[in-house]
């Protein structure tokens, strides 16, 4: 099969379409640039369409890539014959290749291939003929140094028709069938470690058996995860009775002497060869879906975190608090430049918080401070309390900020060259400081595995996991646009084109030449080819620059475009931007062209309303419930305010200003069923939760949604 009728067969999209992107694609353009600047040629695809026919070119990659090494394999043993290449060429996919290419193998010393080496093939052949009532006569016929009776003769024929069963495609496909449809998936648990207080998190799995394909991701993971330390064995359970008579319909044609041998060695090839690895391909592709489901959790949450709502260029004193080793500030420019950090003691031991208030209000007004934000770990509501205590001479909003993956940046080499000269804490401080001004800026510095918005993220399949954040990284990025003279490397390599070098490229030349002066001059940038210029340039903003459409979505390949649309209304280029009335009166029609059409032209009548807007909500002030400072405060009935502070398949987890997140199950978020818990919560939602049932002991808090903001 060729690619396009590949990708065609996994998609609803048009074969033009399709066709289209993969040129584009293979001519290195990015998913961002080609869904926002090349719809004319896709037919209006949008990333999740574009990245489908970049998922599904990958698999057919992969699996023509994995046809070529079989081919050669079996050419190299002297058996490949066309129509076994044929067959081999018209895969369409992996499992049902690998189970043509299993025959020819090379694996390990096996029952069978010793029995052939001691010349059984032939009596494998005449018992699977059937038509032979003597066959023990027969087998005595084999005897040898090594075969010292009929009954090793039988078995060692009867290990060459188990492994020819195991061969079978038919067989295996329909036991797969059977498999997917019935399979159970059992764990026990291991007697010793019954007690292990570790193990008490996975209880509920100790004596647990589950169909396979209803047991919800979230929940294989976890049974895997306590296999995996070691606490419980997991089985997969199938009726075997049935399973066997399945193949023995398909195998036995006769009632004589042959039949038992066939049975024997059906029972052997199931127990021994087939159960075992179709077992594992089951488990293999369950774990697969798993990760696949999880991984989209994990891209939603993530998508909505970077999407999270900014403050905006403001001067910012930032606190990391903590107890025994004090609260770390620092103060901070609109534009992010640290200008001061030092250390205050408010809470025990040293209990000082009169000298902590005097510090920060001091603060406040020497770097004219316009907003406070608080990490959300140790100490964070004892601090958020202290500082709201303080009667500062003008309004100081005030932010409690998650801190999630801060001690992460704090150590990377990114926080060592952005702050050689300051150690961890204030390189934390700083970074929750920035979160508050600007969260897709600043979290773009950390790997985003370590940000913990998923559901078992280290049990995933870590390369696929890594894709699909790096994609949903660079789709935030580029759906927001870059301030190209005050962007860091991090936040510069995740536009399109541009990448890490490139990125320090830029960098260096804007510290060397000063702020870049329009779109044009970054073509000067050193290895920054027309290609790269193509690629980024429209997700690339000069604030302040000659030319206004440099900073807005706009490419600068439609400049000509625009500057046309100005000249037959008469007004200049500046006045065209914003203005509503003369927007409105264009027929954009006129302006089509042949690589120009209609999407692209409302594209760019909708950026010149707006331009460089911020799609960003701007950051809210909420407040904890400043009576609940601890799970043993919370009774069943209480309406609290919350914030989401990660989303699952079976519900969400929201922060009520404890130390113990609580529970909303899919259950408890609305009255109809839940599909889709991203459709009733978004990650950093402010909302009112009802508190159902508290487990002191397990530390459990289970909530009902009440109200979103």
């Amino acid at each position: 099969m060729q690619l396009i009728p590949y990708i065609l067969k996994h998609t609803q999209l048009s074969e033009k379409s399709i066709v289209n992107t993969v040129v584009l694609l293979n001519e290195d353009c990015t998913i961002p640039f080609i869904s926002r600047y090349r719809k004319e040629r896709t037919g209006n695809l949008d990333e999740v369409q574009v990245g489908a026919i970049v998922q599904f070119k990958t698999q057919f990659e992969a699996l023509e890539k994995r046809k070529t090494a079989i081919i050669k394999a079996v050419e190299e043993q002297g058996l490949l014959t066309p129509e076994l290449q044929s067959k081999f060429q018209n895969c369409i996919a992996l499992t049902s290749l690998e189970d043509l290419y299993l025959p020819f193998k090379k694996s390990k010393k096996t029952k069978a291939e010793t029995a052939r080496k001691y010349g059984l093939e032939s009596l494998a052949k005449i018992i699977m003929a059937q038509r032979s009532d003597e066959i023990e006569f027969i087998a005595s016929k084999y005897l040898s140094k090594e075969i010292v009776n009929e009954d090793d003769a039988l078995e060692g024929a009867r290990h060459i028709i188990a492994e020819w069963i195991n061969e079978r495609t038919d067989i295996r496909n329909q036991l797969r069938n059977q498999l997917e449809r019935h399979a159970l998936i059992t764990s026990k648990v291991i007697k010793t470690k019954k007690e292990d207080e570790k193990a008490q998190k996975f209880r509920d799995y100790f004596d647990w058996s589950e169909s396979l394909n209803r047991c919800p991701s979230h929940r294989f993971l976890a049974i895997l995860r306590a296999e995996k330390e070691g606490f419980i064995r997991i089985k997969i359970e199938i009726d075997n009775d049935r399973a066997l008579d399945t193949i023995e319909r398909r195998i036995i044609k006769s009632n004589n002497a042959c039949t038992t041998q066939i049975k024997l060695a059906i029972a052997d090839a199931y127990k021994r060869l087939l159960l075992p690895s179709l077992s594992n391909e089951l488990l293999k592709n369950a774990k697969d879906k798993a990760d696949t489901d999880a991984i989209q959790v994990f891209s939603k949450n993530l998508k909505q975190l970077l999407l999270g709502a900014p403050l905006g260029e403001k001067r910012i004193l930032a606190i990391d608090p903590g107890f025994r080793t004090g609260c770390k500030v620092v103060c901070l420019d609109a534009q992010g430049d640290l200008k001061h950090n030092e250390t205050i003691y408010p809470h025990a031991p040293q209990n000082d918080s009169s000298g902590a208030i005097k510090k920060i209000s001091s603060l406040v007004d020497a770097h004219k401070i316009e907003a406070i934000a608080i990490g959300n770990g140790t100490a964070s509501r004892e601090t958020e309390r202290l500082v709201k205590r303080i009667a500062f001479k003008n309004p100081i909003e005030v932010f409690v900020v998650s801190e999630a993956g801060a001690s992460i940046y704090s150590a990377s080499k990114i926080a060592r060259d952005e702050f050689p000269n300051y150690d961890v804490t204030v390189r934390g401080a700083v970074s929750i400081g920035r979160r508050l001004a600007d969260p897709l800026a600043e979290l773009v510095k950390i790997d985003a595995k370590s940000i913990g918005v998923g559901q078992y993220q280290h049990d995933v399949d870590q390369i696929k996991l890594k894709t699909s954040l790096d994609t949903v990284v660079e789709s935030c990025v580029n759906s927001v646009g870059v301030n190209i003279n005050t962007a860091s490397v991090p936040l510069l390599s995740y536009v399109s084109g541009i990448g890490p070098k490139l990125a320090e490229n830029i960098v260096a030349y804007r510290n060397e030449n000063g702020a870049f002066k329009s779109r044009s001059e970054i073509k000067k940038v050193p290895r920054l080819g027309g290609k790269a210029f193509e690629q980024g340039a429209g997700f690339l903003r000069i604030k302040e620059g000659g030319n206004p459409l440099d900073d807005s979505a706009v490419h600068p390949e439609s400049y000509g475009i625009v500057a046309k649309m100005a000249k037959d209304k008469g007004v200049p280029l500046a006045d065209i931007i914003g203005n509503k009335a003369v927007l409105q009166s264009i027929d954009l029609k006129s302006y089509c062209t042949e690589t120009i059409g209609m999407p692209t032209l409302e594209d760019i009548l909708k950026e010149l309303e707006k331009p460089g807007l911020d799609r960003r909500e701007k950051a809210k002030v909420f407040t904890f419930n400043q009576n609940i400072k601890q799970i043993t405060d919370l009774q069943p009935g209480q309406l609290l305010p919350g914030i989401v502070n990660n989303i699952t398949n079976f519900g969400c987890f929201v922060n009520i200003g404890i130390k113990e997140s609580g529970l909303i199950h899919v259950s408890n978020l609305s009255d109809s069923f839940v599909k889709d818990v991203n459709e009733h919560v978004s990650l950093h939602q402010q909302i009112v939760v009802k508190v159902l049932d508290v487990d002191v002991s397990r530390k459990r808090i289970q909530l009902a949604l009440y109200k979103k903001d």
